[in-house]
């Protein structure tokens, strides 16, 4: 299944790393959401998968039907479901996730401004912009490098 650039995208990402079987049993979640997801009687082209054992990332092509509120409503239900079932925040919006050796790493925005300020996260550092909407936005500026993101406006006092 081809998704269009526009198709709607939102990404949840998780306070702590997932575990393998976590991961295999949300993603088998996912997938059963995304097959019957439906916005007012009509299918929608969906999917949901998880990455990193820690986001969660929801792609509509509408294309076949627009997504609405009450679609959207019924996303989120399964997303509370989820933290509820393993005991996990996904949507606190001030953890922060960045790269380092190849792990993703999910700190607080106090920690992550810390790390910031003692130079452990440069302006090469790949960060993660959760606030992307669409999939051409995921695929060019959801991991960038620390100087490209928004992250680098909010603590630039730091630099």
């Amino acid at each position: 299944m081809s998704f269009s650039p526009q198709s709607r995208v939102w990404v949840y990402q998780s306070d702590r790393v997932l575990s393998s079987e976590e991961t295999v049993a949300i993603q088998h979640l996912l997938d059963e959401f995304a097959t019957q997801w439906k916005a007012h009687g009509h299918q929608l082209q969906a999917k949901a998968q998880v990455l990193y054992n820690l986001f969660l990332v929801f792609t509509v092509d509408e294309a076949a039907a627009n997504v609405t509120g009450c679609s959207i409503d019924s996303s989120v239900r399964v997303v509370k479901a989820i933290e509820q079932q393993y005991g996990i925040d996904l949507f606190n919006r001030f953890n922060l996730a960045y790269k380092q050796d190849g792990q993703v790493i999910v700190v607080n925005k106090e920690d992550f401004e810390t790390l910031v300020n003692i130079r452990a996260i440069g302006p090469e550092t790949i960060v993660f912009n959760n606030m992307v909407q669409t999939l051409a936005e995921f695929e060019a500026k959801w991991e960038v490098p620390f100087e490209q993101s928004w992250h680098s406006k909010v603590f630039a006092h730091l630099l």
